[in-house]
């Protein structure tokens, strides 16, 4: 059966184009267009379609507002189209916190001179995002990302927020039946050297939802690996900063791993740590298909501290990180997977528990508390 799609956007020649080369693949059907976020709520209304390709910048109503009315309404895997920029950015952070599922570069060069390419990047977007259909309602029903006010050393210059919203605790997600907990054991106490975090397609807002969740004082030192583009990852990792009581921050090359600091690989890069515990950014190999790459960096992890290394395989598409926390098993360390009901896409968690690899599963709003549990 076909994807239904339905495209938004108020330029008629991207609109236009975007059509096209959807519907030139037989298993993709187009079955309406909007100008505009007002547009487009009334279309995913009366039409249902499986996935909404959705721009940011329209009039009336920008994407981004539409993405909200559309996930309380009608939730619907939406694929956001963004500038590499800073600013664009900020903006596809802030659409996935809306609920869209996935974004692409909004590119008219490339349209022109890779159409090959760019067939075949969207059309595999659709076809991912339209598979997270089937648990989408559960997904789309958590609370948005309400974080605590960092601490004092993260604190807005106006003072407005209070040292009790300061704690407050992320919402929980409505309770629905294929939101059931995983069956895995508390986990185990252990002086940990590192945590190690690898996702992909939804892990902007997954990431959010764990490491909100972590006090300032948190007793390791963590690694993020998210598949982000290089004009991204600063501005997640600002963002980040801002949300969580922990810092963070891009990883550059010889920073040094300490405690309560979470290191963000960055985009078009790998990222491996030594024995020093000294972070490494090495150029991006075009012969890999992910920069930066969960492989890698949980590859080097296990080369440098053996079996103080807990790692977790958060929501994303393909297998990337299943080898490196092989590597990680065989040296004795941990590793966490997220489960199904919770994951946007459960691909990289999945590879991980075919494999046999995950000591615990764990639901995505059990597995910050249960960091704090684990390290000590």
């Amino acid at each position: 059966m076909a994807v239904k799609v339905l495209v938004v956007d108020d330029s008629g020649f991207f609109r236009r184009r975007v059509s096209e080369i959807l519907a030139a693949d037989p298993t993709i059907q187009v079955v309406g267009t909007a100008t505009n976020g007002k547009e487009a709520i009334d279309q995913a209304l009366a039409l249902k379609p499986d996935v909404i390709t959705m721009d940011y910048e329209m009039p009336m109503m920008d994407g981004i507002t539409a993405v909200r009315h559309i996930m309380q309404r009608c939730p619907t895997p939406v694929l956001m189209f963004s500038s590499l920029t800073h600013e664009g950015a900020r903006v596809t952070l802030d659409a996935l916190d809306a609920g869209a599922v996935d974004y692409l570069p909004k590119n008219f060069e490339d349209i022109s001179r890779n159409p090959d390419k760019v067939k075949q990047l969207l059309c595999e977007k659709v076809h991912t995002i339209s598979r997270s259909n089937r648990r989408f309602g559960s997904y789309a029903s958590a609370a948005p990302v309400a974080a605590p006010a960092p601490s004092s050393s993260h604190a807005p210059a106006s003072g407005l927020t209070s040292p009790a919203a300061a704690r407050t605790p992320l919402p929980a997600r409505a309770p629905t039946p294929a939101a059931a907990p995983a069956h895995s054991p508390a986990p185990k106490r252990k002086p940990y050297k590192l945590v190690a975090i690898g996702t992909s397609t939804g892990g902007p807002v997954a990431l959010q939802r764990v490491l909100t969740q972590l006090p300032a004082n948190f007793p390791a030192p963590i690694v993020l690996i998210q598949h982000m583009p290089a004009a991204f990852t600063k501005a997640f990792a600002e963002r980040l900063d801002k949300l969580c009581r922990i810092n963070v921050k891009e990883a550059e090359d010889g920073d040094l791993l300490r405690p309560g600091l979470a290191l963000l690989a960055p985009g078009g890069k790998q990222m491996m740590i030594d024995g020093r515990g000294t972070v490494k950014i090495l150029p991006g190999d075009e012969r890999l298909n992910y920069k930066p790459c969960v492989d890698i960096t949980f590859g080097s992890a296990a080369k440098s501290y053996g079996d103080k290394v807990l790692s977790v395989v958060l929501t994303g598409m393909g297998a990337d990180g299943r080898e490196g926390a092989r590597l990680l098993k065989q040296g004795g360390s941990t590793v966490w997977a997220q489960d199904e009901a919770s994951c946007v896409i459960y691909g990289m968690p999945m590879a991980i528990v075919k494999a046999n690899l995950a000591d615990a599963v764990y639901s995505l709003d059990d597995i910050g508390r249960h960091l704090v549990e684990a390290c000590v």
